[in-house]
């Protein structure tokens, strides 16, 4: 135990300032007389294996020093450049921006279900290549019900189409048996393929825990099939989607007949004003001061991530606009949301052009915003910020026109779970109810293989 003035240390993975890791840890810290003295949030640690680690160190009880150094480490060069920070305290997620770490859960977002992780194949044995896909359909058309393109992170963000590359045997809601054999040549292909894999992995779990693998039951399903999210995808014609481990926002629309992998983070949403929401800057900042993270790179996550992250709220009661008559007050609303739909749209045309003209993928067309100079990305990002921030602030009092982007959902999120307490019912992510014109909030471009 550490006595009154005593110090100490630790050095750890950078995730020690992260979701479960830093609430068992510093967040312990800081809640039993802990101060933070000064520490490295993350830096690149020698050697061959990529690791960014993390420096912390504090003392049980008060200090009489009124500044602290946070420091960072970008990159994952040695030789990387450093921000260092001069505060006047050191919270628990090592971070200088506001400290959302007390963000909660709210209802709106976990009833709705929204967010999911892709699939997971599990046994490679699902995965086909064009060339054997084509084959299957040839031999037995109606394979098409059962086989999907599989999409990938690296894919969506790594190659110049943006389109998978392997296809995946899904039977998905077929439960039993008898409704898998339908597909002949397509059962006869898993049974040799998967079958062997997945009994052989049974035996193994027999052997050593004494009970019978569950998958076996089953065993012609995919091992995380997510059938909620794929029952949500099969009433729209497309969803939203990003890499689950990512260094740059970038969200793109998918076609429903494209099945997302585990790699990928989907959100079964069509309409462009979500889409504007989620590739804003306010879910960026929210997304890197709420989320894990692998190396240097970003890990969203659906509990800690969206299942916080408050969406506007669109209250008449508090617009400064007392004159106005209730029907204009509703237009109002509505051309503010319109405006976010509008420039989701304009951005996603623009990234598009670039990406044509250029033969680039979309990990290269956000590189360049890391440079300086005009760039026409980054002013249809700065437009969409603001069309974002104008809902946000849409019906709130004017004070919050001041905060930053942090500061406002933190306080929103607050504001949220006290009226949810109370049994009052807040604004969940997706399209407003009172969004009810079309043509103003859904387009219908995507990645597609048609």
């Amino acid at each position: 135990m550490l006595l009154e003035g005593g110090r100490a240390g630790l050095v750890g993975t950078n995730t020690t300032s992260q979701t479960n890791s830093r609430e068992s840890g510093l967040d312990y810290i800081v809640a039993n007389q802990g101060t933070i003295l000064d520490a490295i949030a993350s830096m690149p640690w020698g050697g061959s294996a990529a690791v960014h680690v993390a420096i912390v160190n504090w003392i049980k009880g008060k200090t009489s020093a009124k500044k602290f150094t946070l420091a960072r480490q970008n990159g994952t060069r040695k030789d990387g450049p450093w921000e260092v920070y001069e505060l006047s305290h050191i919270p628990s997620s090592l971070s200088p921006l506001t400290d959302v770490t007390k963000a909660v859960p709210l209802r709106a977002n976990t009833t709705t279900k929204l967010c999911f992780q892709g699939l997971t194949h599990g046994v490679k044995g699902f995965l086909l290549s064009p060339a054997e896909r084509g084959a299957l359909l040839k031999a037995e058309p109606d394979a098409v019900d059962v086989t999907y393109p599989f999409l990938i992170a690296e894919e969506l963000i790594g190659s110049v189409d943006s389109l998978p590359k392997r296809f995946v045997i899904d039977f998905q809601p077929r439960h039993d048996l008898s409704e898998v054999m339908r597909y002949k040549r397509t059962y006869n292909l898993i049974k040799e393929r998967v079958l062997p894999e997945i009994e052989a992995k049974a035996e193994r779990e027999e052997k050593r825990y004494n009970r019978r693998l569950g998958q076996l039951q089953r065993w012609w399903l995919l091992r995380r099939r997510k059938e909620e999210l794929i029952a949500k995808l099969s009433e729209i014609e497309r969803y939203i989607a990003c890499g689950r481990v990512a260094k740059r926002p970038i969200f793109e629309f998918i076609s429903s007949e494209i099945r997302p992998n585990d790699a990928l983070i989907a959100f079964p949403l069509a309409d462009d004003y979500s889409f504007g929401i989620l590739q804003s800057s306010f879910h960026w900042e929210w997304t890197k001061a709420r989320c894990s993270t692998l190396t240097e790179r970003y890990r969203y996550t659906t509990d800690t991530v969206f299942d916080t992250f408050p969406w506007p709220q669109w209250s008449n009661d508090l617009v400064d606009n007392d004159d106005k008559k209730p029907s204009e007050r509703e237009a109002l609303r509505i051309d503010t949301a319109a405006h976010v739909a509008e420039k989701a749209r304009d951005l996603w045309a623009l990234r598009n052009r670039i990406r044509t003209d250029n033969g680039s993928s979309l990990r290269e067309l956000y590189r360049s915003l890391e440079v300086p100079g005009t760039n026409a990305l980054r002013e249809a990002h700065e437009k969409l910020d603001r069309a974002v921030r104008e809902a946000y602030l849409y019906g709130m009092p004017k004070q919050m026109a001041k905060l930053s982007a942090l500061e406002l959902l933190l306080k929103l999120n607050e504001s949220c779970a006290s009226k949810e307490q109370s049994g009052a019912t807040v604004v969940g992510p997706g399209l407003p109810d009172f969004c009810r014109d079309y043509s103003r909030f859904y387009s219908d471009d995507c990645i597609t293989l048609k």
